[in-house]
């Protein structure tokens, strides 16, 4: 499809589950494009994780480059979690242009397309300035980045002080419902740390793209996806990743398979609250003991010491109910029968793998767009529901559990998801949306 003359510019987000979709989008262009070089940027750190798994003849157009980590020299962290991410932000745009300018002088090719995470701001101007087209991905929901791009509109409607939690936003369209509480951090609160001013600037900038690109499917979210039509040149709904773009292959050590083989359709609870965060102890203890009164079967992945961390004896009292395992493979683990819900963080990957797999959720969200995901699923596609107070506390599990397990709602919940899976999967057939959006863009960065 595309020549030898043809080197696109790669741009991840070091930080969290980022750069790993960022590259598996690119191999599934890169392997459709031989002649053409493909220079990916990211941290050293980022770079050896995300390239760890893949082969060398998965990768011979694609090269990855190390972008300083705007980390101080002798850098002696202040015990603040967010710091790495905040020293990186501010030096950012000047380190990847200087990256960048490494990766022309050892190809000898000028940049011919950039290709960005999404929350990268400056890639308008970087494009603008290279006279090249600019291609970002939102690796998140159709319905956060359309909250991002309204930002300053939601600011000057409801303002950025002491925004009450139950503020409705109801002036917002496709949104019902929608409030202060659900909104990601930084959109009305936190407005000047350096993510939440980011956050912003993409908001400003990203229509200024050639396309944006999302991990996600037409007909998700109609009312909100005509929205996002609305303020860009072309919208690509080209998901869900876990069907369109190459998967690592997921071991599965701790027999999570053979152990979910043994146990009737629909009857296990499934829990995850994904790679970055632990719930606090008394919410840990809270859900153990839930699930010890419950008697629904489950697999918890948890990641940490359940030895340590969950209630003294409980391992032991619960080995023939459940599985506790330092990792579990969840795509394979959401398409399995036997799952009858999954108690989650609601990270968008997991919204998407549930989707294809056909499980409700039930969500716990922490930060960033898991609150408006949780609110999604549960407000506009009727596929999830929250937890009361947003928090695991033992009646609430107890409850939410059996109502989405042997209850009507979780009945109406499971229908619901059906439908939503049937969709996800059209939208990857060959002459599916996504498919098309697919070769869409590979025309666009490569033409």
């Amino acid at each position: 499809m595309a020549g030898a003359d043809k080197h696109v510019a790669v741009l991840a987000f070091p930080f969290g589950t980022h750069a790993p979709p960022l590259l598996s989008l690119v191999r599934k262009i890169a392997a459709e494009a031989p002649e053409a070089t493909f220079s990916f940027f990211s941290t050293s750190r980022s770079n050896a994780s995300v390239f760890s798994s893949l082969k060398e003849e998965e990768l011979h157009n694609i090269k990855a480059y190390n972008v300083p980590d705007g980390l101080p020299e002798g850098y002696v962290p202040s015990g603040h979690p967010l710091e790495p991410i905040f020293l990186f932000i501010k030096a950012m745009q000047q380190n990847y242009r200087l990256t960048m300018d490494d990766a022309v002088a050892n190809t000898g090719k000028k940049i011919t397309c950039l290709v960005t995470d999404a929350m990268y701001w400056f890639g308008a101007g970087f494009a603008e300035e290279m006279q090249v087209k600019w291609i970002p991905l939102w690796t998140a929901g159709p319905h956060s980045v359309l909250i991002h791009i309204l930002t300053d509109h939601i600011r000057e409607k409801i303002g950025t002080k002491d925004v009450p939690g139950d503020q409705s936003l109801s002036f917002l369209t496709g949104f019902p419902e929608l409030k202060a509480s659900h909104l990601p951090e930084g959109v009305v609160d936190d407005i000047e740390q350096p993510f939440s001013t980011m956050l912003q600037k993409m908001g400003i900038e990203l229509p200024r793209a050639s396309a944006l690109a999302i991990n996600s499917f037409a007909g998700l979210n109609p009312l909100i996806e005509k929205e996002l039509e609305s303020k860009f040149q072309l919208l690509l709904n080209i998901g869900p990743f876990t069907l369109t773009t190459p998967q690592a292959v997921n071991s599965d050590e701790q027999g999570c398979i053979e152990w979910l083989n043994k146990h009737e359709k629909g009857s296990v609870v499934y829990i995850s609250f994904g790679s970055v965060i632990m719930p606090p102890p008394h919410e840990l203890t809270a859900l153990a003991e839930a699930l010890e009164d419950c008697k629904f079967p489950f697999i918890w992945a948890f990641r940490g010491n359940p030895e340590k961390q969950l209630p003294n004896g409980f391992l032991e009292r619960t080995k023939s109910q459940g599985k506790v395992v330092s990792w579990a493979p969840q795509m394979e683990i959401l398409k399995h029968a036997s799952v009858g819900v999954f108690l989650t963080h609601g990270g968008w990957n997991s919204v998407l793998e549930c989707i294809v797999g056909g499980v409700p959720m039930i969500g716990r969200p922490f930060f960033g767009d898991q609150r408006i995901n949780i609110w999604m699923l549960a407000k506009l596609l009727g596929v999830g529901v929250g937890l009361q107070n947003g928090v695991l506390a033992k009646e609430t599990i107890l409850k939410t559990l059996k109502s989405t397990m042997t209850g009507e709602e979780g009945k109406v919940m499971r229908q619901k998801m059906a439908e939503l899976k049937e969709m996800a999967w059209k939208a990857v057939e060959p002459d599916g949306s996504s498919t098309k959006n697919l070769c869409t863009l590979m025309q666009i960065i490569l033409g």
